[in-house]
């Protein structure tokens, strides 16, 4: 059953790991409707970024083969300063997430990722709160 319907937008997910990648389209597609981009390595993601000017928001693992995911992140920020990032690393460091939130990502998660909290904070990227009247 999904919880939000976000069938107008689309999601680069750049993972290099097949597994974590299912994992990620599972969850996002049930939940969301989304539509998914995979980028298997952080050149390809910079290549479907200039291809692909729909993409609405970008889930980006840090380990990836040939452009890591702190460059992948600066490049993307310096093209498109408002397409929003979320980051997922195994890594919990401390330092790792400030240079991420430093470079402009929005979010930066730790796996195992909790799908209920992805999925909130990409419908909290996508559909942000309109103002309120009484």
């Amino acid at each position: 059953m999904k919880s939000v319907n976000l069938q107008a937008y689309t999601v680069l997910v750049v993972e290099d790991d097949a597994m974590s990648y299912k994992f990620l389209e599972i969850v996002l597609s049930k939940k969301t409707g989304i539509n998914i981009i995979w980028a298997i390595d952080g050149q390809q993601a910079l290549e479907y970024c200039k291809i692909y000017k729909h993409i609405d928001l970008i889930l980006t693992d840090l380990q990836l083969p040939i452009i890591d995911g702190t460059e992948l992140i600066r490049q993307i920020k310096k093209s498109n300063p408002h397409i929003p990032i979320i980051v997922q690393s195994a890594n919990s460091f401390c330092n790792e997430m400030e240079k991420c939130m430093k470079l402009g990502c929005d979010v930066y998660l730790t796996k195992p990722i909790n799908s209920d909290i992805l999925v909130k904070h990409v419908e909290t990227l996508l559909l942000p709160v309109t103002s309120k009247t009484a």
